[in-house]
Order: structure tokens, then C-alpha cells, then sequence
């Protein structure tokens, strides 16, 4: 009797020379996009069967030896086609006992695999015994303004997160098939409340790890960490470079030509900072450290002159810089 056969690489939407990576990507992505409960009615139903076919494909692709065992099969092979043993694969080793699917299983990977279950199940539905497994690192951005990030203190931060499924324990299984709620992938989506405490100083990219607020592990395992990656968000007055800042001052011409003391802001406070006679617009001026903390010190903030044209005069103005104009033309 044939059986259908699968394509698992075009399931996955990988190629036949997909990395381990690649395909662990496509899988956690196609996992998300067709879990059920993201879906609802007939939606749903489809789901439930998208998700088992994915992850029958990464059941397969995953595991180094289920994969080469598969790949010898040959690639000419197209989805959905009746599938028999081919007469030329001497030694190649086939399971007739196909009466159902075990774990909801196609005939076509019983045929092959004999029913081995993801999420450590065997043919007969029953737990395989294994060891702790830790959980799983992750990594989400945090988003700080440049003052928290200079002064740090502490964050309450919502997070969402994947936690292990409550009804099969992260297996995937349940009563010999996968599970309803978690569509097999053994997780669902939870979220959290955590107060973080931020260092004074961090910058854009840098990392702080919170122990034990990862992934849950398996089997009693330790939970994995979380990563949170510093995003500073845009900021009204300061641009940053790498640990110096710029900020922009306007002048107006009396002040650009003449000089001036005027205010300036920083992260502590504004500082009153010396303008030379005859500065020009686009010249930069430095304050020595008001920038962002660096090992041994600060970096600097550098202050761009604008000069403001009046968009309108009085009578008095006007008549001064006509007579300003007329002492320049023998210049």
C-alpha cells in the first residue's frame, strides 16, 4: 500500500542544504504564524493542521539522523505524491506497522520512523526518561531615554514571554497525540512583571542580564537568563555619538558678531558657556565632560551654532542695519 508522501524542506520553506539555524528559524516562525490559538473557528481547525505538519518536518529535519535517513529518499520526489519504497535502496529499512498515526503522525513518517513522538514520547505514548534540561536564554530590547540611561534606577518593565504549556508539560503531547492548547510546540504565550534595576552609565547596545528570568528548563531544569538590550530612544535636544553628545544653540546676529555668554543644557544641568566674536554658523564648541560616562571619566558635548535672521523688524531695527549695510559697502 502507498502512502503520501511529505515534503518536510517545503513545508519548512527551507532548501535541502538548510543549516540546523535555518531550520530551527523557519520552524519557530511558522509555529508562531499558525499556532491556534492565534486563530478561532474554522481558522483554527486549519491551524491544528498546519501546526502538526510543521512540526512533523522538524521532527525530521532537526535530528542529524532522522534527516540523512529521509534525505536518502532523493529530492524527485513531490508532495503529495503515492509513496513507495523505491527497489533500488537495497538495505534501507522501512516499518510496515502503519495501523494509525501515533502522536498524530502520517502514515508516511510511520513508514519511515516507526512513530517515534517529539518531545521525548515513544511509539506507545509513554514518557521517555530524561536528565534536567536547562531553559532557554532570551533577548528583548529595552527601550530607555537618554536620562534614565545616564542615571539609571529602576524600570518596571511588562514583558511577554514564552512559558511551558500547563497541560503537557512542555512535551508537545497529550493522551498519545499533540497537544490541543499549545499546537505541539510545548509553549504558550504569558507575560511578566519585572522591576529592573539600571546601572547609571549603560549605553545604546549594551546588555544586562537578569538571571533566571529566561526560558522555564524541562524536567526540574534551571531557567534560562534574559538579556534586555539597551534602545535609547530619540531625544528633543541631544543626539549621541558613541559617548559624546551634540546639541544645537541659536545665536542672533548681535550675539554671533559681538560674542555672548549664553545658557546651555546638559544631562546635570544648563551651564553658561563663552561665544567668541565673529562665530560663524555650523562651528562647534565644546563643553569638556558633560557627555555620557566612559571608563575613567565622561565624554564631551559638543554645542552647534545656528544663527536666527529675524523673520521681522521693527522701523528702529531696520534703519540700524541699513546703516550697518552702508558703513560695509566701503569694506
Amino acid at each position: 500500500m502507498g502512502v503520501t508522501y511529505r515534503d518536510y524542506y517545503e513545508t519548512l520553506g527551507v532548501s535541502r542544504d538548510a543549516t540546523e539555524k535555518e531550520i530551527k528559524a523557519a520552524y519557530r516562525k511558522l509555529a508562531r504564524k499558525w499556532h491556534p490559538d492565534l486563530h478561532t473557528g474554522k481558522d483554527k481547525e486549519e491551524a491544528e493542521e498546519k501546526i502538526k505538519q510543521i512540526n512533523e518536518a522538524y521532527e525530521v529535519l532537526k535530528d542529524a539522523e532522522k534527516r540523512a535517513k529521509y534525505d536518502q529518499l532523493g529530492a524527485n520526489w513531490q508532495s503529495g505524491q503515492d509513496f513507495r519504497p523505491p527497489p533500488d535502496m537495497d538495505g534501507f529499512h522501512f516499518y510496515t506497522d502503519i495501523n494509525g498515526a501515533a502522536g498524530g503522525f502520517s502514515d508516511f513518517f510511520e513508514m519511515l520512523f516507526g512513530g517515534a513522538a517529539p518531545g521525548g514520547f515513544n511509539r506507545a505514548g509513554r514518557g521517555v526518561r530524561r536528565g534536567p534540561v536547562r531553559g532557554r536564554d532570551i533577548e528583548a530590547d529595552l527601550e530607555l531615554t537618554l536620562e534614565e540611561a545616564y542615571r539609571g534606577g529602576d524600570k518596571v518593565l511588562q514583558l511577554s514571554n514564552r512559558e511551558l504549556c500547563p497541560t503537557c508539560g512542555g512535551s508537545g503531547q497529550t493522551d498519545n497525540a499533540f497537544c490541543y492548547r499549545c499546537g505541539g510546540t510545548g509553549e504558550i504565550t504569558g507575560s511578566k512583571t519585572l522591576t529592573v534595576k539600571i546601572p547609571p552609565g549603560v549605553h545604546q547596545g549594551s546588555r544586562i542580564r537578569l538571571k533566571g528570568q529566561g526560558g522555564e528548563g524541562l524536567a526540574g531544569g534551571a531557567q534560562g537568563d534574559l538579556y534586555l538590550k539597551v534602545r535609547l530612544l530619540p531625544h528633543p535636544l541631544f543626539k549621541v555619538q558613541d559617548n559624546d553628545l551634540e546639541t544645537e544653540i541659536t545665536l542672533r546676529p548681535e550675539q554671533a558678531v559681538l560674542g555672548d555668554k549664553i545658557s546651555v543644557p546638559t544631562l546635570d544641568s544648563p551651564v553658561l558657556m563663552k561665544v567668541p566674536p565673529g562665530i560663524r554658523a555650523g562651528k562647534r564648541l565644546r563643553l569638556r565632560g558633560k557627555g555620557l560616562p566612559v571608563k575613567g571619566g565622561r565624554g564631551d558635548e559638543y554645542v552647534r551654532i545656528k544663527i536666527d535672521i529675524p523673520e521681522q523688524l521693527s522701523a528702529e531695527e531696520e534703519q540700524l542695519y541699513r546703516q550697518l549695510a552702508e558703513l560695509r559697502k566701503g569694506v
